[in-house]
């Protein structure tokens, strides 16, 4: 098994930045591929950005690329999210994920985090 929890989530005015934090514990986390997903108020979650396990490649989102970075310290077992340049529309619940064998833009992920909320005004 493996826990994990997101935090940094918050409200931010449209241009400004956040650094999302997910903090996990359980079985070694460095061995996972990791993720983060987004859910805005009525819609699908979706894939945001993912790093494979040796952090060896990150993969993006059209909608992010170029203002948000996934990044890992494995040695503290936390995965990070900075977004920059938010917009509205990237206003959602955020969470993170774990996956055993590589990375999908689908949710098909082992572990989810519990989300935190991030919300940016116009």
């Amino acid at each position: 098994q493996v826990q994990l929890v997101e935090s940094g989530g918050g409200l931010v005015q449209a241009g400004g930045s956040l650094r999302l934090s997910c903090a996990a514990s359980g079985r070694t986390s460095s061995n996972f591929n990791m993720g983060w997903f987004r859910q805005p108020p009525g819609k699908e979650r979706e894939f945001v950005a993912g790093i494979r396990n040796g952090a060896t490649r990150e993969y993006y989102a059209d909608s992010v690329k170029g203002r948000f970075t996934i990044s890992r310290d494995n040695a503290k077992k936390t995965l990070y999210l900075q977004m920059n340049s938010l917009k509205p529309e990237d206003t959602a619940v955020y969470y993170c994920a774990a996956r055993i064998f590589g990375v999908t833009t689908t949710t098909s992920w082992n572990y989810w985090g519990q989300g935190t909320q991030v919300t940016v005004s116009s």
